[in-house]
């Protein structure tokens, strides 16, 4: 699975062209599923999932323009038949995995079987927030908004880390010296992005696609 870790979405042209160069044709020529179940841990969870479906969340992702887009939601997977969606997930050409809680959508990818799923995937994972977050190391103290995920716990497509809205003005922890604090309980390093920021891995190797500002911190 190539993956691509945002901060915030597809907010430049740097971001969208490593994103195309990744799915290998145009975006309107793609497929893509999209996952919005982090944001059902915060109290304006339903607002944020429909902003973020209908396209009119301030991270760009939906509505970039794919050939088709569905919907799927974790938490209802246990109690669908694998047959029902698997192929589709199989099939479809990006995975969108919007932002929210990591700790909750790391529980909901392995209640789901979708974690033991997505190593074998063609499809370009494409993570905004807490969507990034989840598939490193998250520490076990992230936002404290619901129950600690260990490290162990973490879904490990990467041996990194993610720390999104680095500098953030609304967004006091994500200053790069309370970043630094966090990152400090971690034995993996961590990437401190902005929102202008992503990181691209292909085949294990990583690389940081950045209009912004971003650092590597225990490396």
């Amino acid at each position: 699975m190539k993956l691509l870790l945002t901060s915030c979405g597809i907010t430049n042209a740097s971001l969208r062209n490593a994103l195309v160069d990744l799915l290998g044709k145009p975006i309107s020529e793609c497929s893509a599923l999209l996952i919005p179940t982090a944001a059902y841990s915060f109290p304006d969870g339903p607002d944020l999932a429909l902003r973020l479906i209908d396209g009119t969340a301030t991270s760009p992702l939906s509505g970039l323009g794919w050939k088709s887009l569905g919907v799927l939601e974790l938490s209802v997977l246990p109690t669908v038949r694998l047959e029902n969606w698997v192929p589709r997930l199989r099939e479809t050409d990006a995975l969108l995995v919007g932002g929210g809680d990591p700790m909750f959508l790391c529980r909901w990818m392995r209640r789901s079987g979708l974690a033991d799923l997505l190593p074998s995937l063609d499809s370009v994972y494409v993570g905004v927030s807490g969507g990034s977050v989840a598939v490193g190391a998250v520490g076990d103290d992230y936002d404290g908004r619901d129950e600690p995920v260990g490290v162990a716990e973490a879904i490990g497509l990467v041996q990194f880390a993610i720390y999104p809205h680095l500098d953030h003005p609304d967004m006091p922890d994500a200053a790069l010296a309370e970043i630094e604090r966090w990152a400090g309980r971690l034995s993996s390093p961590t990437y401190a992005i902005d929102d202008q920021t992503a990181i691209r891995v292909v085949d294990g190797e990583v690389d940081v696609i950045s209009e912004g500002r971003w650092e590597l911190v225990g490396a």
